[in-house]
């Protein structure tokens, strides 16, 4: 293994991972997230070392990972959005902790579709600018700003107009 990238995986691995859990919600396919884009990543690495901008390149592999790994297993996504299908009382919730935050983030965040999920992560948990997002993306500008307003405007739905008060800021 090449030690350029030996480095760049372990520096760049709990970054990934995070991605990954964020978008999947899973810590096992998360994991599974990163080594099937180190593995792509590794396999070339010849010609990706010198992208101008390894993190984005890695993140865009990434997300082709996930979005290529929803397309796989459509079945299970079926059966996990029925699962899904149940509405929390969110509004009349009152977290006691921010585990109990994320849970019901990361649930609002699941009935959200892949790529403006991705999108979302990206934009506000990875605070990527939205030029970033739109070049690990591979789209325009204006969609990640379309994509991102619609997904928020739906975990604002989602929430009841509690959003703001439950994340603390106003994305």
């Amino acid at each position: 293994m090449d030690d350029d990238f030996a480095s760049f995986a372990g520096e760049r691995q709990q970054q990934l991972y995070r991605t990954a859990y964020l978008l999947c919600g899973n810590r096992e396919r998360a994991q599974d997230l990163v080594q099937s884009t180190l593995v792509s990543l590794l396999r070339s690495w010849t010609k990706v070392r010198d992208a101008e901008n390894l993190d984005a390149y890695a993140k865009s592999a990434l997300i082709r990972a996930f979005r290529s790994e929803r397309r796989k297993f459509r079945r299970e996504a079926e059966i996990r959005t029925l699962a899904y299908s149940r509405d929390p009382s969110v509004g009349t919730h009152d977290p006691a902790s921010e585990a109990e935050l994320r849970v019901l983030i990361l649930e609002a965040l699941r009935t959200l579709p892949p790529r403006p999920r991705a999108m979302v992560i990206l934009r506000y948990w990875e605070d990527l600018s939205i030029e970033e997002t739109a070049a690990v993306m591979g789209c325009s500008t204006g969609n990640v700003k379309s994509q991102c307003s619609r997904s928020l405007e739906k975990l604002r739905a989602r929430f009841d107009g509690r959003f703001n008060e439950l994340v603390g800021s106003n994305p």
